[in-house]
Order: structure tokens, then sequence, then C-alpha cells
């Protein structure tokens, strides 16, 4: 029987068309590794884009052939994002903060057999290339350089591969299942996992993830991704730019607080992506100088937890809405976005402000559940704290070359996070499952704790860990980094928490530190940490024989 309605196929390439029949003269900014601005349009974009998909095709990738890039948000990425997989192939975006070891890892593990990479990267693509096997064209993302030849003989340019390219290319008709892009979780754990996405899966992502409630990007935004297009695919803000036609403003490597309040004030963006601590930097840098940013009104944050006290300095001082949001690699990235309803606006401003601390709720093609530790639903009632499970049209059902499914017996995909749920499924996150304290049969929160310890105005950031005790198994012990010009000490720091959370939740401990230390998507890496003060505690004589602030549960 016919269908009523004409069917399309759900295409990375319908996107990109779209921006390109409607949008064509739509500003591209390019921040290069060097620091200048290049100019482009979504018509340019997707011309280059054709004549890349040609050339690698000329080069006789098979369909489905994995190619890798190791570069920054600028111009080139963006066209490699569309030409690649709308050519048929997978866009492998490859972190590059990684270690060598996990990099290696993750080239092989795809068998990828194209590495683009940006010139900052040659040392590193040097190195790396003895020992990837499948690699058959690496491509500097530049215009040809006698100097890089030299240490790369085999090297193709990016530039030139597009002279070689037909402007009359047409791309494939491809099914909307064909996948598309593949990203790697960061491995903080373990081996990382590849997840690989289809084209339906990213253009539903997008369509979703943009509706008013959600991302809410228009035609008339200046939208600036500071989050990686290494990371989830600068979670998803490429395609979505496409979808509506958006102004794209890609900052390239330079992504301090001064470089950043620089491009957003020239660049006259509205809307930004990123995570905390990019913000943190943003925020620091704005208090250091006069330079305001009436155009830029929002940002959404996502990675790890939004600290109130960050969100409420924007908002109070400068007239910026951060909006949190929640995702992983393996959602795509976008799962929750923490939007009002309008019921929220008859609360008082206290309870307006604790409802925006969480990570909000789920947006459409997206399903959530916590469970117990029998895997049993509990309620939605924004008390009961179990386990998070999500579901939807684009989390992951199995890891890239892997047999087993990712998902529980009963279809959903276990997060490794914990944290509650109420009737209008806005979730609150109170940890990973692998970092919450456990503490004489009760869960301390460790982001509740630093959130607490980065609203003191001497402390820049924080990291709350669970250190093993001879009584309590694990008692919270805090690690924290001065603000400039910071001197509160360790009695300072601990009477804060004081009317803040119950005594048997204040740390044990507070130890300053000059830096923590992150992961390659910013986050902070707690096992290093808790390896390193995780016995602190047991060493203590003091600490063991005194007794502690747990004694105060009843």
């Amino acid at each position: 029987m016919p269908s009523p309605m004409i069917y399309q196929d759900l295409t990375t390439a319908a996107l990109l068309g779209h921006a390109a029949q409607y949008h064509s003269e739509t500003e591209i900014v390019s921040v290069s590794t060097g620091g200048e601005k290049e100019r482009s349009c979504w018509g340019e974009v997707a011309s280059r884009a054709q004549l890349l998909a040609s050339a690698l095709a000329s080069l006789g990738l098979p369909p489905g052939a994995r190619c890798a890039t190791l570069a920054w948000n600028n111009r080139r990425h963006l066209e490699i994002y569309f030409a690649v997989a709308s050519g048929g192939w997978v866009t492998h975006t490859v972190n590059p903060r990684l270690s060598v070891d996990h990099l290696r890892y993750i080239l092989n593990d795809a068998a990828d057999e194209v590495l683009f990479f940006d010139q900052t990267f040659l040392p590193l693509v040097a190195q790396l290339l003895p020992q990837l096997p499948t690699v058959k064209h690496v491509v500097l993302m530049e215009s040809r350089s006698e100097a890089a030849l030299s240490q790369l003989p085999s090297l193709l340019f990016y530039d030139d591969l597009l002279q070689q390219g037909m402007a009359d290319y047409r791309w494939p008709q491809l099914n909307e299942l064909t996948p598309a892009s593949l990203c790697y979780t960061s491995g903080t754990t373990g081996r990382p996992k590849g997840v690989l996405n289809t084209h339906r899966s990213l253009v539903l992502h997008a369509l979703s993830g943009n509706q008013p409630d959600a991302a809410g990007i228009s035609a008339k935004d200046s939208l600036l991704p500071v989050v990686p297009m290494f990371h989830v695919n600068a979670w998803g803000t490429p395609f979505i730019a496409a979808m509506v036609g958006a102004r794209l403003v890609l900052p390239g490597p330079h992504l301090d607080g001064d470089s950043l309040l620089q491009l957003l004030a020239a660049e006259k963006v509205t809307v930004g992506f990123g995570v905390p601590v990019i913000w943190a930097g943003l925020l620091a840098a704005m208090r250091r100088t006069e330079v305001r940013l009436p155009e830029f009104k929002r940002a959404l944050v996502g990675g790890s937890a939004l600290p109130p006290s960050m969100a409420e300095a924007f908002q109070r001082d400068y007239g910026i809405a951060l909006t949190h949001a929640w995702g992983m690699t393996e959602t795509s990235p976008i799962g929750t976005i923490n939007t009002p309803l309008s019921k929220h606006d008859a609360l008082p401003a206290q309870e307006q402000q604790k409802q925006r601390a969480g990570q909000g709720r789920p947006i459409f093609g997206i399903e959530l559940q916590v469970v117990d530790v029998d895997g049993e639903p509990l309620p939605r009632d924004g008390q009961s704290q179990g386990y998070l499970q999500v579901r939807g049209h684009w989390v992951v059902e199995q890891y890239y070359g892997q047999d087993a499914s990712a998902l529980t017996a009963a279809g959903w995909f276990d997060t490794g996070d914990i944290g509650t749920l109420d009737a209008n499924g806005y979730l609150v996150i109170s940890d990973r499952a692998k970092d919450i304290i456990k503490s004489g049969g009760e869960w301390i929160s460790t982001v509740e704790l630093e959130n607490i310890a980065i609203a003191h105005p001497g402390v820049r950031s924080a990291a709350a860990i669970a250190a093993r005790h001879p009584r309590w198994d694990e008692r919270p012990v805090l690690l924290c980094v001065r603000a400039e010009g910071g001197e509160v000490e360790e009695t300072d720091l601990l009477s804060w928490f004081e009317k803040r959370v119950p005594k048997w939740q204040i740390p044990d401990r507070v130890i300053f530190v000059d830096a923590l230390p992150v992961s390659a998507t910013g986050k902070v890496l707690k096992n290093q940490l808790r390896q390193a003060y995780g016995e602190i505690l047991m060493l203590s004589l003091i600490h063991i024989s005194e007794p502690t602030r747990q004694a105060e549960i009843s």
C-alpha cells in the first residue's frame, strides 16, 4: 500500500542543503590555529564540503570508512563534518587531549583510513602514524607546506584535495540508518568505548534538542560552540546551526577567558555552549575588565555540574542566563535541559533558583527512570534517590565493535549517575555512582559539597572525594584551589559548611592544592585524587581517635 506521505531519509546532507539553499549568505566566523579570523558562509561551506567529498571518493574510500579528525573548532573541521558523513563515510572525531596510549587505541579500534589534523598536532601525528596500520591517507588541514612535508613525506593537504574535487558532485542517496559519526568515551575508568551515531539519530537529536524549551537556537542567533567539535559532535551544535541557518562563530584553540571575552564582544555572540570551567574563566575575565557583552544573553552548560553560585553571578552581575543541561557520549549527548514550566513562575525566588540548579527535564525522544539496587523503578517524587537509566532515539544500544548489548535486560542504558526525578521529569543528579560518599550507611553528595565550597569567595574550584575511615567506612575530604588573592584556610571553609549541610556531612578535612587534575574533557579526575588522598584519614592518628561528625547521625 503506498504511503499517504512523502518519505525522505533524515540525513546530514539534508541539513547542509537546507542551510545552503535558504541561509547561503549567513556568516561562518572561524579562528585559525594562529589566531587569525576567517569569514565564510553556509553557501561556501556547502560547496567546499561537496568538493572534499568528491576528492575523498576519488581516493577509493569504501562506504562506511572511518575518517578521523584531530582538530579544533574551525571552518575546515565543519566542512569535514558534513563532507564525510554526507558522502557515506563516518566522521570520527578524536580528542587530542587524551593520552598517547588512548589515542593509539582509539584510532586502531576504529580502524580509521583517513586522518585529518590541524597544524598544532603535526608532532603528535608523526609520533602516532607508524603505529596506525589502517590509516592510508594523512591530511593536514592547511594549504600546502613544504616544512610539513619534510616531517611527513606522505602528507596530503586539505586545500589541494579541494582543488581536485568536482563542483558537480552529488551526494549519494543514503539510508538514514547509515552510520555518520563515531565518538569515543573519555576512558577515565577503562578503555574508551565508541558510540556510532546514524544520520537518523543526529537529525532527530538536532530537531528535538533545538525546541523552544531546549536550546532554542534561531536564524537570528550568533552561536559560539566553545564545547570542542571533538567532544560528542560539539553537543550537536553544527547540525542545529545548519538546520536553522544560525551564524556560527568557531573559536579555534584559544579558549581562555580573556580570548573568549574578546571574541564574544567582537562577534556579538548571542548564545554559547560549554562546560563550567569555560564559563568560570569567562567570569574571571569579565571581573578583571570593563568589557561587557550586551548581545550575549545565555549559555548552555553541561559536562559537569553547574555551580549555582556561578549561575547566580552571571545573571546578577551581567544579565547572562546559564542553563543547566545533562547528557553523555552515549546519549549523543543531550538528554535534559533545565527550562522552566509556567507554574514555576509563581514560585518564590529562592524556590525558582533551587529549581534551576538541577539538570532539567527530558527533551522529546528521551525517557528517564531511577531504579534501586535491584533494578526496580523508584517513585518520581523528587526525593527517592537511585540509579539513573535512559532510553531514546539517540541513545547507544551497542558500543562500536562490541557484540554485547550496552542495555539492561529491560532495554535501558545505565548511566552510572545517581539522582532523583520529580513528577514532571526534572532530574537532579547528586553524584556519579563511583564518586558518591557512602558514610555510615548514608550517602553524601560530592556535587553538593563542591557547590557549597565554590560559593565561598576565596575558592576557585573544588573536588570532594570519599576517603577511607576506620569507623564510618568513608568520610568526605575536600580538595580546593584558592581563588586569585584568596586567603581562605581550612577552619574558614569548615565554618562555611556549618549552616549549609547537616553536621555529619561536613568534610573531615579541607586540603588546598595548586590545581585539580582534569580529564581530556575538562572533568576532575577523582580517581587520581582518591589514589592520592583516599587514605589520609587512616594515616592520621588524630582522625582515628577523635569522635567524628558522623556521630551526629541518630
